[in-house]
């Protein structure tokens, strides 16, 4: 199938960059449902084609003589707003559409200027969009579409009282497109009170890893993680390495670590400035820095066509985490190893996302790094000593909250 099958205008097919040849699964099951106008519930995996899935009818269906915004595209984080923007501003210049992106960590008076230009288009994080929306310098009245991309990940970061108050700001006949990589309960929960009558689009098995990643999963001691990571990276020729991390603080430990190995590496995470998220990014995009230790959320954009392995350093408390991650590799078709390295305390963790994925996710040894950490297990569970007991009893006997004496929250 071509896109030319896909109910898209001639000018619209025309735009599309020469690489995409032919549409993905998802945009062939999504593409024609939007243009009409449909609520979509679609699940699409990371590295499925999802932005042109949505992207493509969305600037298919703007009205060249409404000079206001028309379409609004959430995503999580900067990077991966700047992500999409990459991928939709080369077609919209084409058919002469106006866009704009609208995120944090961009200098306010500069996107100012560039709403004053009417976007027909926005790319927006919620926190920068709320504001602008409060500020009253974006225009919704003409708002026809919206669409929440990685709504799962919106929800996980608590991003979801802003979507209530920018939904609330939008008109209330709009259409509404929700793309999720994985389906937790509370979507769907959130789903039913934003879509109307959606028709649910899936190319693939719910919370599934694609197909096209080899995954490895090593027992090792905690305390030799870093050893492990170091002798992987020291044994394989992989010419790029996206490695995440649970800790903002661990991130930076563990590129220490990499840096007195002699390894090429640089750390991606919300402590570091948007000059420096930036230019990390763009360091291990062109292949200057061969490894990027990067937490959960700053890895949301990151795009790498042919990123070739994903490690993770340590397993997610959130399950569909996982799925996220690995997505990373494996883009468009491509093949992606994604090795976990996993000590005996994260055995919770690993159960919650066989669980999910339904795989079983064997642990192997990895050579020259013997277990000797024993299982944890309710035996090996210390008792808490005789002063912790009396502590507990003198705190029941306190009538009063008013007796309790908190202590002033230390900024993380």
């Amino acid at each position: 199938m071509s896109f030319d099958n896909l109910t898209l205008n001639p000018k619209t097919v025309a735009a599309i960059p020469s690489q995409f040849d032919k549409p993905t699964e998802i945009q062939q099951a999504v593409i024609p449902t939007i243009i009409v106008g449909k609520d979509v519930l679609a699940l699409a995996q990371t590295g499925s084609g999802k932005t042109l899935a949505f992207g493509l009818p969305l600037l298919n269906n703007i009205n060249h003589d409404v000079n206001e915004l028309q379409a609004l595209v959430i995503v999580p984080t900067r990077e991966l707003a700047s992500q999409v923007a990459e991928s939709l501003e080369p077609i919209a210049t084409a058919l002469n559409n106006n866009t704009i992106t609208l995120t944090g960590g961009v200098n306010a008076d500069d996107q100012h200027q560039q709403l004053l230009t009417k976007p027909q288009l926005a790319i927006a994080t919620p926190g920068r969009l709320l504001a602008v929306i409060k500020s009253g310098e974006l225009e919704l009245a003409q708002c026809v579409s919206l669409v929440l991309d990685e709504a799962d990940r919106l929800i996980d970061m608590g991003f979801w009282p802003d979507i209530q108050a920018i939904t609330e700001a939008l008109p209330a006949k709009r259409q509404s497109l929700l793309f999720s990589a994985t389906l937790p309960p509370e979507l769907v929960n959130q789903a039913e009170t934003l879509l109307s009558n959606p028709e649910k689009i899936t190319t693939h098995q719910e919370n599934s890893v694609v197909e096209t990643i080899e995954e490895t999963l090593y027992l090792v001691n905690k305390g030799s993680k870093a050893q492990a990571l170091i002798a992987l990276l020291n044994q394989n020729q992989w010419p790029q390495v996206l490695v995440f991390i649970g800790a903002k603080d661990n991130a930076d430990a563990l590129t220490k670590r990499l840096n007195k190995a002699k390894i090429s590496v640089s750390a991606l995470h919300g402590n570091k400035s948007q000059e420096e998220r930036a230019e990390a990014l763009e360091s291990f995009k062109n292949g200057e820095t061969r490894v990027l230790i990067a937490t959960d959320v700053m890895a949301r954009g990151i795009h790498i066509d042919q990123l070739p392995v994903v490690i993770n350093f340590e397993l997610p408390s959130h399950s569909a985490t996982y799925v996220h991650r690995v997505g990373r590799t494996a883009r468009a078709g491509s093949a992606g190893c994604a090795i976990s390295l996993v000590s005996h305390i994260e055995n919770e963790y690993l159960n919650a996302i066989r669980t999910l994925t339904n795989k079983p996710l064997p642990l192997q040894s990895l050579e020259g790094f013997p277990v000797t950490d024993k299982p944890a297990s309710e035996s090996t569970v210390r008792k808490r000593p005789p002063k912790d007991k009396m502590a507990n009893r003198r705190t029941a006997k306190k009538k009063s909250i008013k007796q309790f004496k908190s202590k002033p929250n230390s900024s993380k």
